[in-house]
């Protein structure tokens, strides 16, 4: 025991590494919820009067835990167990109609849904001319200009997500897009009651580590890699009218999706 802590011991015969032994015990606490979000985790003297071990295979295992993003340092606090925002479901129908009908955005409807309270900071918005990416998914000429609308996205007050939407200049400049606050049920209902009635979205998705700027904007502790997705909107008659760049904390976020066998 540590403290009220119930930890096992070293295995002797194992030939795992001590400092990833010590690890595992940890992460099982945190896992099983031993050891709670917020919690604090048994100081390095506690740990080493326990395991037997000097101070730096203790430490090893706590960078171990660190680096996979389940616990965050806090100097001369110690380590705690990282609080981690409620998680939201990245659902097939997360665009559905419905959710515009109701004067809802994409983002508001999950988190309300999971019982969070969803907000948005860090708005921006501006014309420029569309970045070679943009371009091609949108189908517009070098030189041609775009919308783009920047954005951040808390769950509870906590950063998740950010994204960056492009919509072509000539659709979006005289129309609410353009303003900061684009109304009930965002650019999707603007886009709509302009009678680009949206028919569907082509979406990539991969995971990588998060370059400095995600690191500060999301709060991401070392360790946690992040969700890169790029969704196309197209509406009837296939035209693409909006592509959109998203990053988003992978430990916030479960991919699901239905997908018909037919």
């Amino acid at each position: 025991m540590v403290g009220d802590l119930a930890l096992p011991s070293i295995d002797p015969a194992s030939d795992r590494a001590v400092f990833k032994q010590i690890s595992d015990h940890l992460r099982h606490a945190i896992e099983t919820g031993s050891l709670a979000p917020g919690d604090k985790v048994p100081s390095e003297s506690r740990l080493i009067a326990h395991y037997g071990v000097a101070r730096m295979t203790i430490r090893q295992a706590l960078r171990e835990l660190q680096s996979e993003g389940l616990t965050v340092a806090e100097h001369g606090r110690g380590v705690f167990v990282r609080s981690r925002p409620p998680v939201r479901r990245l659902a097939s129908d997360r665009f559905a109609r419905r959710h515009r009908d109701q004067g809802k955005a994409a983002f508001i409807a999950e988190v309300e849904g999971t019982g969070g309270k969803p907000s948005v900071d860090s708005i921006k918005v501006e014309e420029a001319e569309a970045p070679e990416f943009v371009r091609t998914r949108l189908g517009l000429a070098a030189g041609e200009r775009v919308i783009v609308r920047s954005r951040r996205y808390l769950i509870d007050g906590h950063p998740v997500e950010t994204a960056v939407s492009f919509v072509p200049a000539e659709i979006a400049r005289e129309s609410p897009i353009v303003m900061v606050d684009s109304g009930p049920g965002g650019i999707y209902a603007r886009l709509e009651e302009m009678g680009y009635r949206l028919d569907h979205f082509d979406e990539e998705i991969r995971s990588r580590m998060p370059v400095r700027d995600e690191v500060r904007a999301l709060k991401l502790p070392p360790g946690v890699p992040v969700f890169h997705l790029v969704r196309t909107a197209f509406a009837a008659g296939g035209r693409a009218v909006e592509v959109c760049d998203t990053v988003l904390s992978s430990d916030a976020y479960v991919l699901s999706y239905q997908l018909p066998a037919r």
